[in-house]
């Protein structure tokens, strides 16, 4: 019993060391982020941060079969957002949210699609028919604060759609 218990507090801790790793080295320090923002014109920009103007967003929020809290909610997040503060643009089909469980075979093409690894959130901004898809990593800072989420979330949404 005790072994399973000191194997298990390992495991978690590999885990978090791994994400803590793959976090930060996607965020460059604030000079490296100024320099690149000098260095880069608007059409070389991630999508995030360009002037675009997407015909169509899917927002994939994946999973496995047993979720945490935080991946229930990242998901719940999401999809309230896209319901509460662009109704048309969903109701038209302009912004889709699909929920999908990346542990079962038959989803095993769109997560390849996407590159999806756990839990996750991905936004797909269509553009000229071409896919651009970024996962959200941010979301995750969010989750215990509903209405920063929304805030953050409906602005994100807003530049894509080129509002």
């Amino acid at each position: 019993m005790q072994k399973k218990i000191i194997i298990l507090i390992i495991g978690v801790t590999i885990i978090g060391v791994i994400f803590l790793v793959l976090r930060n080295s996607n965020e460059p320090t604030e000079t490296q982020s100024a320099n690149n923002q000098t260095e880069k014109s608007q059409e070389e920009l991630p999508m995030s941060t360009a002037k675009i103007s997407a015909e169509k967003i899917e927002v994939v929020h994946f999973h496995g079969t047993h979720q945490c809290w935080s991946c229930i909610t990242v998901g719940e997040y999401a999809l309230k957002t896209i319901k509460e503060k662009f109704p048309e643009e969903h109701k038209n089909g302009v912004i889709v949210y699909k929920d999908i469980n990346g542990e079962l075979p038959e989803n095993k093409d769109i997560v390849a699609k996407y590159q999806a690894s756990g839990s996750s959130l991905f936004v797909n901004a269509i553009i000229e028919g071409k896919d651009n898809i970024e996962e959200d990593v941010t979301v995750w800072r969010l989750v215990s604060n509903e209405s920063q989420f929304i805030s953050y979330f409906q602005n994100k949404l807003n530049k894509l759609l080129g509002k």
